[in-house]
């Protein structure tokens, strides 16, 4: 049903299942430079802002937060560079704030995750080919905490640490216990109830 209200309803490409593709990443790369083509960037720009994404996104000083911290920052107001030195400044977007339907919707289901131990979220939501949000659903009688943790141990350093430098949203959810969200480091007492805005359910 969340597969079919995000295609059906809010526009979103369906783009499968993806619990045998091999390397699943958080940056799709062929997703994002389809998307820059749309934008009529030449392959040199493209190539830099991918170089500069990838080095930010998967910095090994810093920590899976300052890596987030950074691609955040990308996304918000694009990869700035110069060509060459004493040219001018740059800007490749990886989001056309602008316009928000020119942009690429997408989600996969299942998708793998092979680190040093091998997870498999539910559904990630990718902008322009980049994982932005993952989804844990559990069945009525399994407690939606059960998803929180999971996400959480998701981004554990013997799990798939690396794929979270992109992701923006958690949410974990259930039929019966409702919907959850946080960001990456969120402890579980802090993620946040999704308020139900049904217009068929009545007030009390």
């Amino acid at each position: 049903r969340v597969v079919q209200l995000l295609c059906k309803e809010l526009g979103y490409r369906n783009l499968g299942d993806w619990t045998d593709r091999p390397n699943n990443a958080p940056i799709e790369e062929t997703l994002l430079t389809a998307f820059w083509q749309t934008k009529g960037y030449t392959p040199e720009q493209m190539s830099r802002a991918l170089n500069t994404l990838r080095s930010e996104a998967a910095n090994p000083t810093r920590t899976l937060y300052g890596n987030n911290q950074a691609v955040y920052s990308l996304l918000r107001y694009g990869v700035t560079f110069q060509l060459a030195p004493g040219e001018p400044y740059q800007t490749v977007h990886l989001i056309d704030w602008a316009h928000p339907q020119a942009n690429d919707f997408a989600l996969a289901e299942e998708v793998t995750l092979r680190g040093d131990l091998e997870r498999r979220p539910d559904i990630v939501l990718y902008l322009n080919g980049l994982a932005v949000a993952v989804l844990e659903l559990k069945r009525s009688s399994v407690e939606v905490a059960d998803g929180v943790r999971q996400l959480q141990t998701n981004q554990e350093e013997i799990f798939n640490k690396g794929f979270f430098s992109t992701v923006q949203l958690l949410l974990a959810g259930s039929d019966a216990q409702g919907l959850r969200y946080g960001t990456i480091g969120t402890p579980e007492q802090f993620f946040v109830q999704w308020p139900d805005e049904s217009p068929d359910r009545e007030e009390g």
